[in-house]
Formats: C-alpha cells, structure tokens, sequence
C-alpha cells in the first residue's frame, strides 16, 4: 500500500513540474515585448492585418508588439517557428487557409507538420472574400455563361490562383466537379502576378483574393462573375455568389486566425483573446480592416479550434479527390 502511495506521490509531483512553467509563465504575462510571427512577406493584406492587430494588443498589454515575417512553404515556414517557440505567450503568429488546413494534407509537399496539434489556437480574426475575376474580352460576363463556354471551347478556359492546393485552385476545383466545367488550371506565386496575366488576357479567368481584383473591379478594367462564400461579400454586394449562380450550397473562403505554439496557457489564450475581441469590435479598426478588402470575423478559441476540425476535414477531401 505505501509502493502505491509512493508511486501516486511522484506521479502527482511528475505532473506538477511539468505544468510548472506553464502556471508561471501565465502569472508573470506579459513580462517583455511581444513578437508576432507573419508567415508571409511584407506589404500584403496579411501583413497589414497582423501589424494592426499588434498595434492594438500592444496598446492592450502595455508592451511594445513587432512583427517578425517569415514567408515561405505557402506560410508554412513560419508557424514552424511558431511551433518550436517557447509557449510563454510572448511569441505569438497569425496563419491563414492554405498553411493550416491544406497544405498538411498534400503529400508531395513532404512537411512533417501537423499545425492543428502542433499549436494553440487564440482566434479567428477575418475573413478573405475570394472571387473569381475576368477580362472584358473574354466572350462572358457571368458564372453561368462561363461554364457553358467551357464546354464549347476544345481547349476550355484557362484559370490563374494563387498555386496549386491554394483555396483559390480548390474553390474552382470544386466548381468544376460540381458543373463539368473545362477548365483549366494555371498556377501562380500570389495574386498581383495572376492579375496582370489577366489584365493581358494572358488568362481567361483568375480565382484571387478581393483585396487584389477590387480596385480593377471598381476601374471596369475586369468583370467580377461570383465569390465564393455561402453570402455575398458586404464590401461588394453587387457581386453573386457561386451558389446564387451555380452551385447551391457551394461555400469556400480563406481565413486569417491568431495561434500560440502548443502548450501556451488558458489565461494568456483567454486573455489575448479578449482583447482582439475588443479590437476587431471598435468601429475605426473594422473599417481599416474592410479598406483591405477584409471582413472582421472573430471566433474565440474553443469556437475557432472547432472551425479548425471542420475545415480541416473538408479541404482534405477536396485534396484527395484531385
């Protein structure tokens, strides 16, 4: 009986050295600066997003917050950092879409990553209207146009995206399953590259963020056929949505959240939180986020690690079945 009360005894000590630093770090947060890694480069939507974000948490915390981007691996490279940061809250990231729920299930990438495991999530902060765009010599004007062309044409219609397993490839990917669209896919580095292959007609059609087509949109220098969200976007409600057009129930958006690496503790996540809570409800933070072509959209970090699942399982399987 005392073997068994000893081995309880170093098991509960066992436990309690290891949630140690857990409890200490989340009693002395935050006790410095605050670094937030930016998986993507400067000067983008993203980027912008996360500089205003720290802004406001820094003014939250009292403690000067800089951002630190680390592009590459589709934004995969920096939530590794993340990952292997120490969980004291005081290395904080944001990622997006392709890097969380994507590309994890793409094989030929090889990365031995699993980022819904491997951090914490704190919450979701926008969303990222994507739509799909075309020139005004293209011969179509809307969606349904579009895929009846398609399939007329011996060579179908050459779509550009951001690259392959991108939510911009996959949302017309699905599109295509879902009508027998012939279309054809072009990949690109990033939106601005796929834009000016369509501005040249280069393309016949390109699936990118709004944030890149709106100015364009508004200057009637490309004709915008549909979104892809479930909802028409607020920021553009003359646009329809692919279920309006074609595809009921058809919904595909990309996404920006804040993580921790794994381990980082309840109070810092709840407190964190909270305050991007506050944040993206304040009327002047909201319309510097809409002048990106962004959409607040804050869940907690319960609510946000359930969208995660979700969206984890329903990109896998438009991956597996390309």
């Amino acid at each position: 009986m005392k073997g068994v009360h000893r081995m309880l005894s170093r098991r509960v000590l066992l436990g309690a050295g290891l949630l140690a630093p857990t409890l200490c770090y989340a009693e002395t947060f935050p006790s410095r600066n605050i670094s937030i890694i930016v998986p993507f480069a400067p000067g983008g939507s993203a980027d912008g997003i996360a500089r205003m974000v720290g802004e406001k948490l820094g003014d939250a915390l009292g403690k000067a917050v800089v951002t630190d981007n680390r592009p590459g691996a589709g934004g995969t490279t920096g939530l590794i950092g993340l990952a292997r940061s120490t969980a004291d809250g005081h290395t904080l990231g944001v990622g997006a879409t392709g890097a969380l729920v994507i590309n994890p299930h793409v094989p030929e990438l090889g990365l031995n990553f699993n980022p819904l495991r491997e951090l914490t999530p704190i919450a979701k902060l926008i969303d990222i209207p994507l739509v799909l765009v075309t020139h005004p010599g293209s011969g179509f004007r809307t969606l349904p146009e579009m895929i009846s062309q398609s399939k007329d044409r011996s060579g179908g219609i050459a779509f550009g995206s951001t690259g392959t397993n991108s939510s911009q490839h996959l949302s017309v990917e699905l599109l295509k399953k879902a009508t027998g669209a012939n279309l054809v896919h072009v990949p690109y580095r990033g939106s601005a590259p796929a834009m000016t292959d369509l501005l040249g007609e280069q393309i016949q059609m390109a699936s990118v963020d709004l944030t890149s087509a709106a100015a364009h949109i508004k200057a009637g220098k490309v004709i915008a056929l549909a979104v892809t969200s479930s909802k028409r976007v607020e920021l553009a409600p003359e646009i329809p949505t692919i279920a309006q057009s074609a595809v009921p129930g058809f919904d595909v958006s990309a996404w920006m959240g804040m993580f921790g690496p794994a381990g980082l503790a309840a109070t810092i996540v709840e407190q964190v939180s909270g305050h991007l809570r506050t944040a993206l409800s304040d009327d002047a933070f909201r319309s510097r986020v809409r002048n990106l072509a962004c959409v607040e959209a804050f869940l907690g970090p319960h609510e946000f690690s359930e969208f995660l699942e979700r969206e984890s399982t329903k990109m896998r399987a438009l991956v597996q079945s390309g």
